[in-house]
């Protein structure tokens, strides 16, 4: 179900009654912050996966070779 013009508009007007105009950047600010460090964490958590999955591939091969 899609969100349309009124209700986000609704739920803009909500979140400036509840943080005030003054205080909103710093609220988006922050919000944006913690979106980043979670990609990066994210990012971070599958680099150790791919290095071992991409050095047990290189090992397969290796044996191939050796084989061969």
């Amino acid at each position: 179900m899609p969100i349309g013009m009124t209700e986000a508009l609704l739920i803009a007007g909500a979140i400036v009654l509840l943080f005030g105009a003054s205080r909103l950047p710093q609220v988006m600010g922050a919000l944006g912050k913690g979106i980043r460090e979670f990609k990066r964490a994210v990012r971070e958590d599958d680099e150790p996966k791919k290095q071992t999955k991409e050095r047990e591939e290189q090992g397969e091969q290796g044996e191939e070779r050796q084989v061969e």
